[in-house]
């Protein structure tokens, strides 16, 4: 069953579908930990019931992406010994002890403080739920860390000798600290605070569409709505410095990124805004582009020299048509992001932004650009890579095991029904618990305190805050 594929390419695609679906719950897991812990901070320190709910409502959305982030990432890497066995009996070296380093360092902290974050509500000190909160936030951010120095060796690969075939190391720190590692970490996390900033924005604004003027709802929306503001700015500087990295380091993914074809020579590069690469004839067709704009943004200026695709050999180079396409999603989208944060910002200025119905409906359809730049921008990344696992080292094609289409074709159909069943009732389940959103706990639709009696109930269910089920028809309050 090989679907008239090679086996490299039903691996390269069963490796792209598992990894697609577990970049979106990781991201999910990094931004809600680090609200969480913003939440529960906001209560310490101002005792507003208001954070408490919140906390309770957003806990239980990020331990069902933690657990189908965990779950898929353990699928995910035994991948590396199933299809691509030759890529771990060469780099193993440098990767193995790096996903080590994340177990070790990350999801151990992780897990050791889950319990008290999930179920200590109540039960251990206020100042000691925080700490438990903030290390899984922590721990996140750890894990994070690891993968990303990982995947950004295999991008810009140095601190290593090749002996007898195989990469060993030699300088840890070169490793670990690689030249596009830390453009490329601070791109991931902007983009994981980005990805949960726009679902608890989309939320509340579901929630502001129905009529909700409480305040959870206002708060949750005004909180994520700075977030977009702060982060979606930030997110181009950094994009724009990581490009500059990837002109040096990786001049080929660059130039299929653009869609650039000639080096130009004494004149500046265009920007094109469209066009549709065709890697036979070696141009990009119904180009339309700004004159200058490319070499202004990738040297910084007008008239800097870029290498075309044609300076590289037909085999050493990445399928532009992806990548010009899934770069564009990913900026185009980031673009709707800032001005979205600027639309909010201007309502609020004038006192509407809980009666605008125009931004809530701009930012509820915003809540999964998040994951879909978030995929695109990955997409950009790996295909980007091409035709090397480990870049200039060694190519996707030496990577593959000794396996059969037939036997990756099946498996592939298994991963993309079970992945489908399992995950797609995890998500759902999600987006019944966001359908009926923050309830209220602590505090009352004013934003007061309940009595000592509610707060001692509510503290004893941590995970059940609310007596009803997601799928309860209960007129929700106005």
């Amino acid at each position: 069953m090989n679907l008239g594929l090679t086996a490299l390419e039903l691996a390269r695609i069963q490796f792209a579908f598992t990894v697609s679906f577990h970049i979106i719950f990781p991201a999910i897991s990094i931004g809600l930990a680090s609200f969480l812990a913003v939440l529960e901070w906001r209560w310490l320190k101002t005792k507003n019931p208001v954070y408490q709910d919140l906390f309770k409502f957003w806990v239980k959305i990020f331990a069902v992406a933690f657990g189908m982030g965990v779950v898929s990432g353990v699928v995910m890497s035994y991948q590396f010994g199933t299809n691509w066995s030759e890529f771990s009996r060469v780099a193993g070296s440098v990767t193995g002890p790096l996903l080590a380093y994340e177990v070790l360092s990350a999801f151990f902290l992780e897990a050791g403080f889950l319990g008290i974050m999930l179920f200590g509500w109540g039960r251990v000190g206020p100042r000691a739920h925080f700490f438990a909160t903030a290390m899984v936030a922590v721990g996140t951010c750890i894990s994070m860390f690891w993968i990303l120095s990982s995947n950004s060796w295999m991008q810009t690969p140095q601190g290593f000798t090749i002996e007898n075939g195989i990469i060993v190391p030699q300088d840890w720190f070169a490793i670990v600290f690689n030249p596009s590692f830390p453009y490329r970490l601070a791109h991931m996390a902007a983009a994981a605070f980005l990805v949960s900033a726009l679902l608890v924005a989309a939320t509340a604004a579901w929630h502001l569409l129905k009529g909700r003027r409480d305040a959870l709802v206002k708060t949750s929306f005004s909180m994520a709505m700075w977030m977009i503001l702060i982060l979606a700015p930030l997110q181009v500087l950094i994009g724009d410095n990581h490009g500059l990295n990837t002109l040096k380091h990786q001049p080929a993914k660059l130039a299929a990124i653009e869609g650039h074809w000639e080096t130009n020579k004494g004149e500046g590069m265009p920007l094109y805004l469209f066009g549709i690469p065709d890697m036979q004839a070696e141009e990009t067709k119904y180009a339309v582009g700004i004159p200058n704009l490319g070499s202004l943004i990738m040297t910084h200026t007008m008239d800097g020299e870029v290498k075309g695709l044609k300076e590289f050999a037909p085999e050493d180079r990445p399928n532009s048509t992806i990548v010009f396409w899934s770069f564009r999603i990913m900026v185009g989208l980031g673009m709707l992001m800032i001005l979205l944060a600027a639309f909010a910002l201007f309502l609020r200025k004038g006192g509407k932004l809980y009666e605008n119905k125009w931004l809530h409906r701009f930012a509820f359809v915003m809540g999964p650009s998040g994951f879909i730049a978030l995929l695109a921008g990955w997409f950009t990344t790996e295909v980007g890579r091409q035709p090397w696992v480990v870049y200039g080292v060694m190519r996707t094609k030496d990577a593959l095991s000794p396996v059969s289409a037939e036997q990756v074709g099946l498996t592939l159909i298994i991963f993309v029904v079970v992945y489908c069943v399992v995950f797609g009732i995890g998500i759902y389940y999600m987006l019944k618990l966001m359908h009926k959103g923050p309830q209220f706990i602590y505090s009352t639709p004013e934003g007061q305190a309940h009595s000592e009696e509610a707060v001692i109930l509510a503290s004893k269910r941590p995970l059940t805050s609310v007596d009803e089920s997601v799928d309860s028809n209960e007129q929700e309050p106005k």
